[in-house]
């Protein structure tokens, strides 16, 4: 099979296509004919030697979707022809991907395979902000940043169903029409941490309810004092670079600091199917919109990593496997 492999640590021209040995399911596991697999930040931290992806010569990537062709020992929830989709498994980046069959979700059959690729690391990522780190009711008001990207996306369109005001952050002006998309009712354009001023006039004065942050050092200072009493700041993304700190005497208003680590979002394989359910009746019902706004055959992988270190794409970005 054909997939892209780092052979040594480094920017987006160590990604080769090439040869790889086919896959083996083992126990548990079932291969799968990869359709498309998502890209994610994760996936550049993998590439230049953060994560947990292990050492070259390895095969970034960590989601997708595609079609069952074997089973391992022992496997009886699924079958061959079977479509699934998956997240937390390294090495997507690829033709064919042995897969855990815990952490295989069946798609169905009304759901297109690149959404279900596009859905699983974002979309779950999103759902377990609004419905476990910070459940808005109605009327509640939140800050979002990145409101175009992929996360950003699916975290406004997740609170407008709940009811609560969205204000979306974005990078560039030309982001601003996909944030009110989305849904965001007040789209801010800020490069860093300068929104302050802005969003207090936006709420008279009393702040946000919640604070969805993914935008590292820049912006945490910000995003707590855009807070409001006991108001909670939902901090995510990698955790590499200019590290935030902070000491306990320094919150103000008495807010709440959670840092959402992905393996919480999913520790077992019920909250898993319990989480893509929801998630694909939404979609079915058409009340959430996954964005698939880049496709690229897997030999372009490359490209897709300077695109999305770029940051100036927005939505989901797709290689096609086939």
């Amino acid at each position: 099979m054909h997939a892209v492999a780092v052979e040594e640590y480094g920017g987006p021209e160590v990604l080769r296509y090439r040869e790889w040995p086919d896959p083996e399911p083992a126990a548990g596991e079932v291969l799968v004919d990869v359709e498309f697999a998502g890209v994610n930040f994760m996936d550049t931290g993998s590439r230049a030697g953060f994560g947990l992806a292990g050492q070259p010569p390895l095969i970034p990537g960590v989601e997708g979707a595609g079609r069952i062709s074997a089973l391992g020992e022992g496997v009886t929830d699924f079958a061959a022809g079977d479509r699934v989709a998956w997240v937390g498994v390294y090495g997507s980046y690829a033709e064919r991907v042995a897969v855990p069959a815990a952490r295989a979700v069946p798609v169905p059959d009304d759901i297109p395979s690149e959404v279900a690729a596009a859905t699983m690391m974002q979309g779950l990522t999103a759902h377990h902000f609004v419905t476990e780190s910070a459940p808005l009711a109605a009327g509640e008001i939140a800050l979002v940043h990145s409101a175009a990207g992929g996360v950003g996306r699916t975290v406004t369109q997740l609170l407008k169903l709940r009811g609560a005001r969205v204000i979306g952050l974005v990078s560039r002006e030309e982001k601003t029409a996909a944030a009110k998309e989305a849904g965001a009712d007040d789209v801010l354009v800020s490069s860093g941490g300068d929104f302050v001023e802005r969003v207090l006039d936006l709420t008279g004065g009393e702040g946000v309810h919640a604070v969805f942050d993914g935008g590292g050092s820049a912006t945490f200072q910000s995003s707590l004092e855009v807070l409001r009493r006991s108001g909670t700041l939902v901090y995510f993304g990698p955790l590499n670079g200019d590290i935030p700190t902070v000491r306990m005497l320094d919150l103000p208003k008495s807010v709440k600091l959670t840092y959402a680590v992905y393996a919480d979002h999913i520790a077992t394989r019920e909250l898993l199917l319990r989480h893509t359910a929801d998630l694909f009746g939404k979609i079915r019902e058409g009340q959430l919109r996954v964005d698939v706004s880049r496709r690229y055959p897997l030999r372009d992988a490359e490209q897709a990593h300077r695109d999305i270190e770029s940051r100036r794409t927005s939505g989901k970005l797709l290689l096609a496997a086939r």
